[in-house]
């Protein structure tokens, strides 16, 4: 297992954390509770829609770290939509982000070790860092 790269970790990680059916429902209830402006930010949110987008969004990630041109354009648009002229997401609420979907993989990943955290945010960081570049 030292020998595979972030992405791969990452996604193997992803797809133990998803196995239950409770990975994201349990991801949104801890983002939800880590401020008022989080719950403020999707008071109007059609979850079921946001489950899905989300796991699409966090596999999205993982292949943008590995140059898919299709990725990086996907997550560039995203960065947009999220910029602060249209859903205007601070880049603050980024990290609570991260760390609320970190805690989460933790509990789901009956495999979770020090290189699966590594990965975790290492992936993760790159989505954040192209998400804030264009806030």
């Amino acid at each position: 297992m030292n020998d595979m790269t972030p992405r791969v970790r990452f996604l193997q990680s992803l797809d133990r954390c998803t196995r239950s059916g409770e990975f994201i429902h349990a991801f949104y209830a801890r983002f939800m509770a880590t401020s008022e402006e989080v719950r403020l930010k999707f008071r109007n949110t059609h979850f079921e829609r946001q489950h899905k987008m989300l796991l699409i969004s966090l596999r999205l990630i993982a292949e943008a770290t590995s140059g898919d041109a299709k990725a990086l354009r996907e997550i560039r648009e995203r960065s947009e939509s999220h910029s602060r002229d249209r859903l205007n997401i601070p880049p603050h609420l980024y990290e609570l982000w991260k760390l609320s979907l970190i805690e989460t993989a933790r509990e789901h990943d009956h495999f979770w070790n020090d290189d699966v955290l590594i990965a975790w945010n290492e992936i993760l960081g790159h989505a954040i860092a192209c998400m804030t570049k264009r806030y």
